[in-house]
């Protein structure tokens, strides 16, 4: 049980960290740094969809049910109005 709360709190501060590297990216201003950090970022995505994939596997976590064609229309009609 204890590798179950490893995995998904490494989860979880990965997670974080890719918000910020997504803040980063936009405020930076020097294209030699945010192309680092965009590659940071795009190896962190990596490692978090692999871990995900694991925890997954092991039923450490249990995504949500997929949603129906109606209900995505009716989240992209919600956004596409307010544009």
């Amino acid at each position: 049980m204890l590798e179950k709360y490893m995995v998904n709190d490494v989860l979880s501060q990965v997670n974080s960290s890719l918000g910020t590297y997504a803040g980063v990216i936009a405020q930076a201003s020097c294209p030699e740094f945010r192309k680092t950090i965009q590659d940071i970022r795009n190896s962190c995505e990596t490692f978090q969809y692999d871990l995900y994939k694991v925890a997954q596997s092991k039923g450490y976590y249990q995504p949500a049910e997929m949603a129906t064609p109606e209900e995505v229309a009716t989240v992209k009609n919600l956004f596409t109005q307010n544009n």
